[in-house]
């Protein structure tokens, strides 16, 4: 518990006989007004939320207020003056939460973690369709990019000055701060368009690995003579059905343990792509692959021009993280400015971050040649050691369980608080039905958020197994997602809080940044589109086998 929170407990129950001494604190927004007055939020046991208003100037008592926080009517304590130490400013930041205590290292640690998942297993496909010259040169394009992009970004955390001014809490509120308008609905549908696509993603992702756990035994029972044919559908059924019960959990993704198995879960297979990668081309000897990638003759024109566009849509979805990064800004603490702080965090973070790629895309790549396989250790670009493979797969099933969750979460909540304010006097939408449950405690069921949560990991089940094509399904997220997140909205941002002038030079450079970004996005996605067209005419709707 931080020290103000226990001060502040102290304080009210010596002076107005109220104890709040068993209320958990999910965290201590201590709003500083005119005059006196405080306003403190406070998270009671079962998680809901509960307003207290502190006037250090009235006589000490309690009354309810009339006024709403949050839709919510909060309590009145009159404390006084002196009540609080002096020295509690110490322990707050200026918005009143506590000191923020996060550092460049804890912040690169937060971004690498964010950047690394399901995408660095295409890369060696990637690099394949664009040869040695294409491949590390795209590679290291988003990179620049998206760490210039990304210093732009952590200059609009906050509001006017960039020391003092208003702070923005997410990527959303950063928008509606410098731009606002229509701009801010379309960020707003970008965003949850791509929390979707990910889900589906990720279902895809999840339901191959399980399957080539399945299929590697079977390989290795077989002495790799039975073809060990598997249907998709009953594992993504089973992913569905996890889903269903995990999305039931409010702020599942809050678990503080979720991360962190997140983040080792994601090194152990990448890692172990990487070290199969290396593996394979010291027993080879050699480096295999060309300079210009799968050559024309062994595909069309066509095909090969398609591929390397899909090449740089599942480059992009490796570095879409843009949108998550406003959230780790405001970990940091300051001085120095937290602006300074995330542009070096930034610097590091894609650093390592891309010579990670490189490793992996590029070991991949000379190990398995133009054969590189769209998924690295799903589809069998490597087959021995088996049970290193098995390992790297559940490590797969494991990470993207979870996240899963952390990418759903903030559409669950957006809907659910959306409807609630539509209609405060439903009881389908806001009543909570205690529901005792053995070895857990009480359980707040929701009839609605159980509908609505099971309807949407249904509904995210359905489209994977109807549309189940890895590559084609990052890259069409990747371009979807790019130029927008990582691109347009910080730059206008930028301008817009610089006050930059139209048509000078920076404003067009600017500019010719954007649009060239658009550009690659939109070529990215017609490959991505076309490789889906490509699969569908050998596709069977529910019939998939690998």
């Amino acid at each position: 518990m931080h020290p103000p929170q226990v001060l502040i407990e102290e304080s009210i129950k010596e002076h107005t006989g109220v104890n709040v001494m068993d209320v958990k604190w999910s965290q201590c927004s201590l709003f500083i007004h005119g005059g006196g007055a405080f306003i403190l939020k406070l998270s009671d046991e079962e998680g809901g939320y509960t307003h207290w208003a502190m006037d250090t100037g009235g006589k000490a008592g309690t009354t309810m207020l009339q006024t709403k926080v949050d839709e919510k009517p909060h309590q009145m304590l009159h404390l006084p003056s002196d009540v609080l130490p002096h020295d509690i400013s110490k322990c707050l930041d200026d918005d009143g939460l506590p000191k923020r205590t996060g550092t460049v290292w804890t912040a690169s640690a937060h971004i690498i973690t964010s950047i690394i998942g399901s995408g660095v297993l295409s890369l060696a496909w990637a690099v394949a369709q664009l040869g040695w010259i294409g491949g590390p040169t795209v590679i290291l394009m988003f990179a620049v990019v998206i760490c210039y992009t990304s210093s732009l970004l952590a200059d609009c955390y906050r509001s006017g000055d960039p020391i003092s001014g208003k702070r923005n809490y997410t990527y959303m509120e950063v928008v509606q701060s410098n731009l606002g308008g229509a701009k801010v609905k379309i960020c707003g549908l970008i965003q949850y368009c791509n929390l979707f696509g990910i889900t589906v993603g990720y279902t895809i992702a999840t339901s191959v690995s399980m399957m080539a756990v399945m299929r590697s035994n079977c390989f290795h029972r077989s002495g790799n003579k039975n073809p060990c044919h598997e249907s998709s559908n009953p594992y993504m059924i089973m992913f569905g059905i996890i889903e269903i019960v995990l999305s039931q959990i409010p702020d599942f993704d809050q678990i503080w343990w979720l991360s962190i198995l997140a983040s080792i879960m994601s090194f152990t297979y990448s890692s172990i792509g990487l070290g199969l990668g290396v593996s394979t081309v010291a027993a080879n000897g050699i480096f295999k692959g060309t300079l210009t990638g799968i050559s024309i003759g062994t595909i069309t024109r066509t095909q090969k021009l398609w591929k390397c566009f899909q090449a740089l849509a599942n480059i992009a979805f490796s570095y879409c993280y843009s949108f998550v990064l406003v959230e780790i800004q405001d970990t940091i603490k300051s001085p120095p400015s937290e602006a300074t702080t995330m542009k070096k965090a930034n610097l590091i973070s894609v650093a390592i971050t891309t010579s990670f790629y490189m490793l992996c895309g590029c070991m991949g790549y000379a190990a398995l040649g133009d054969q590189a396989p769209g998924n690295l250790l799903t589809e069998f670009g490597f087959r021995d050691p088996f049970w290193l493979i098995d390992i790297a797969n559940i490590a797969i099933v494991i990470h993207l369980v979870g996240a899963y969750q952390v990418f759903s979460q903030p559409l669950f909540a957006f809907i659910e608080k959306w409807l609630s304010k539509k209609c405060p006097s439903s009881t389908f939408i806001t009543k909570e039905i205690k529901v005792p449950i053995p070895c857990w405690g009480v359980y707040n069921l929701n009839l609605f958020r159980l509908v609505w949560r099971s309807a949407f990991v249904m509904v995210t089940t359905l489209v994977s197994m109807l549309l189940p094509f890895f590559n084609d399904v990052l890259g069409i997220i990747g371009a979807f997602a790019f130029w927008p997140l990582a691109v347009y909205f910080p730059v206008e941002m930028y301008i817009a809080q610089r006050r930059i002038p139209k048509w000078g030079v920076k404003w067009t450079c600017f500019q010719m940044l954007s649009l060239a970004c658009l550009m690659i996005s939109i070529v990215a996605g017609i490959g991505s589109i076309a490789g889906v067209v490509t699969d569908l005419r050998a596709y069977q709707p529910f019939k998939t086998r690998y």
